[in-house]
């Protein structure tokens, strides 16, 4: 019997930054997909020279839509969907082909560990923060969501755990985090519109409020230190400005 094959699907739009390392980490895989979202920097060159086969979509349809572009591109028997932030670990790279190769589930989930401005994060709500990525191709495709999309299964069979840590470089300075800001709260804000969702001043800050609180005191946020503090304000303006967003958007129609 012919060894099982893995494809990796990845997204960028201007990642060159972390790209090669991202790509370098598995480069056992049989096949790696990137569709690109019109890069200005080397994001495609780099992707490119790692062995990764780049598709253009200039035209962006959201996060969700633009994740199944890349899984759709793919023909292996196993897939894997990875940002161009994340760098698989040696022990997971070695969990995943064991689970390819004595395969006990369908769809299984990666113990992630993400970064906030070069420190890690192990409280906030974002650890432990196991997510589905590995799946056998035609059990899982991503939600249509704008933003924060999540992997649809087709399959009943239980999802099953693998060791080792995806690390997560998710907000390499301060720059990124004021420009991922900007870019989620204003996607919540279009997909909660195009849903019929309501805005105003008073949920805005109310919602602002409480996701500070709900990251800082019930996700112990305050277990991380200042860091803790700046991802609860960081969440807490992003609600607060999406819904300021979507209070416009219901404004103009």
């Amino acid at each position: 019997m012919s060894r099982p094959t893995l494809g990796i699907a990845i997204i960028t739009y201007n990642a060159a930054a972390r790209l090669a390392q991202c790509l370098q980490a598995v480069s056992f895989a049989d096949r790696i997909v990137v569709v690109d979202g019109g890069s200005t920097d080397a994001t495609a060159d780099i992707a490119r020279t790692n062995g990764a086969l780049v598709i253009e979509a200039r035209e962006w349809p959201g996060f969700g839509p633009q994740k199944n572009r890349a899984v759709d591109a793919l023909t292996t028997d196993w897939i894997m969907s990875i940002d161009a932030d994340e760098v698989v670990s040696p022990e997971l790279a070695t969990s995943i082909q064991s689970a390819m190769r004595d395969p006990r589930a369908d769809v299984y989930a990666i113990d992630r560990l993400s970064s906030f401005c070069g420190v890690w994060v192990h409280h906030s709500g974002w650890y432990p923060d196991w997510i589905p990525r590995l799946f056998r191709r035609g059990t899982a495709r991503f939600s249509a969501d704008l933003v924060h999309e999540r992997l649809v299964l087709s399959t009943d069979k239980p999802v099953a755990r693998l060791s080792g840590k995806l690390m997560h470089y998710s907000y390499e300075d301060f720059e990124a985090v004021l420009r991922k800001l900007d870019a989620y709260s204003t996607a919540g804000a279009r997909q909660r519109h195009a849903a019929g969702k309501r805005g105003s001043f008073g949920v805005a800050v109310s919602r602002g409020a409480w996701a500070f609180v709900r990251t800082y005191i019930l996700r112990r946020g305050f277990l991380d230190g200042k860091t803790g503090f700046m991802i609860a304000l960081f969440n807490a303006q992003t609600v607060y400005y999406r819904f300021l967003k979507l209070a416009h958007l219901n404004r103009i129609g």
